[in-house]
């Protein structure tokens, strides 16, 4: 007799590389336990725009991906969760999982009551803090499970007890505690993808400092129909339409003092978006700053066919300041041409750092067995025996790319059980 424990697998993070994996076993067969720190399952992905190769909004993949766990009974997904522990060996790894609270439970319907009872706010963390969200809310209008969660501090909070008085259902747990579970599994993929370099250490780029210098995901949000502006590109510090953009590659990248290494997706993410702002503004002059550009494979058509737009210019120069107009808020590069060997002033109305893409590997505890490089990657698909990486936590990856890494990862793990 088989035993199912034995054959089960373990998907630590539900992006789009653990989301494949996970689907992928399952549909193979094996009970697999899908765990994600966040509310809501998608990674990053759910909060981009478009994505290469065919620019798609991240719902056209995430739907599919949705309606088969819902339709799967082998998929057990247990989001706002973390691995505590591991230990054991390949067949038999002994696996703790912490859950905290959402103060939500099962019986949620997604009606939004509790928010409409709400007033107290929070910055929205789906849209990195650029607006606010009630502290009753749903992570985002696709979200899924499709379930609300309340903030700590409104749990905490008088106004909590009327928050939950507005539910008809009983969904509201304000004394929901953290609690920890303890699975036996056969396989583990370790898939908790990436978080964008902190900006707020290039000190000379001016990021906290002055509102209209951003990120390239904060762009993605600004793009999007859901996003802080309903998908208007407007300057942060006074929602004026830039008619002048810098896209700053390799911010802090490529650079021993931050990230040492290239992410290989931001320039091709600076150009996606440099189309996002012509197709909004017909007559905004678009700056790209960079090192070297990589556009790898396929995608090398695009960059051929943005160099064709009259209103992009593509400059080979590292940015090495960013100071700001006091009076209009407009931005100052100061940037050296490398290819004439000129330092330049050159003032724009909104300025992107294409900030890479660290792996969380590297900000967060990782079972010992999983050896980490230099740059906090796990060194391998196989990380030990039975124990495999995926996606980002094993090498930057653009979207496709970790969807093929999801099912190497889902086919060795469940090669390392069935060959015991």
């Amino acid at each position: 007799m088989v035993d199912v424990e034995t054959q089960s697998i373990l998907v630590v993070g539900g992006g789009m590389s653990g989301l494949t994996a996970a689907i992928d076993a399952a549909e193979a067969g094996h009970e697999v336990y899908l765990v994600e720190k966040n509310p809501y399952l998608g990674g990053r992905v759910a909060q981009l725009h478009q994505y290469f190769p065919k620019l798609c909004p991240p719902y056209c993949g995430l739907e599919l991906n949705f309606r088969r766990i819902k339709n799967n009974s082998k998929i057990h997904f247990i989001t706002m969760a973390e691995v505590e522990t591991v230990s054991g060996q390949k067949g038999a790894w002994d696996v703790r999982i912490k859950i905290n609270p959402r103060y939500v439970n099962e019986k949620c319907t997604g009606c939004g009551k509790c928010s409409e009872a709400c007033t107290m706010e929070i910055d929205n963390p789906f849209n990195y803090g650029m607006d606010k969200i009630k502290a009753a809310y749903l992570p985002h209008d696709m979200a899924f499970p499709q379930r609300y969660v309340i903030d700590p501090e409104l749990a905490k909070s008088a106004q909590g007890r009327t928050v939950k008085e507005s539910c008809a259902y009983d969904a509201i747990e304000l004394d929901m505690q953290a609690k920890t579970v303890d699975l036996k599994v056969g396989a583990i993929v370790w898939a908790t993808g990436w978080s964008p370099y902190d900006a707020n250490k290039l000190d000379t780029l001016g990021f906290g400092n002055y509102p209209n210098v951003i990120t390239n995901v904060m762009m993605e949000r600004l793009a999007a129909g859901n996003g802080p502006t309903k998908g208007k590109i407007v300057r942060p510090s006074d929602g004026k339409e830039p008619q002048t953009v810098g896209f700053i590659q390799c911010a802090g990248s490529r650079d021993e003092n931050n990230l040492p290494f290239c992410s290989s997706v931001c320039c091709l993410a600076s150009m996606k978006q440099a189309t996002y702002v012509r197709e909004q503004y017909p007559d905004a002059k678009i700056y790209i700053f960079f090192i070297d550009i990589r556009a790898m494979d396929r995608l090398e058509s695009f960059y051929a066919n943005l160099k064709q737009d009259g209103n992009v210019t593509f400059f080979k120069g590292k940015v090495a300041k960013i100071e700001e107009d006091s009076a209009t808020k407009n931005l100052v590069l100061r940037v050296e041409d490398t290819t004439a060997g000129s330092l330049n002033r050159i003032t724009v109305d909104l300025a992107v750092l294409a900030t890479g893409m660290q792996p969380n590997t590297s900000l967060s505890p990782v079972p010992a067995l999983a050896q980490r490089d230099d740059y906090g990657f796990i060194a391998s698909l196989q990380a030990a025996p039975g124990f495999f990486a995926a996606g980002c936590s094993r090498t930057p990856v653009n979207v496709s790319e970790a969807v093929q890494d999801g099912t190497a990862a889902a086919l060795k793990a469940i090669q390392s059980i069935v060959r015991r």
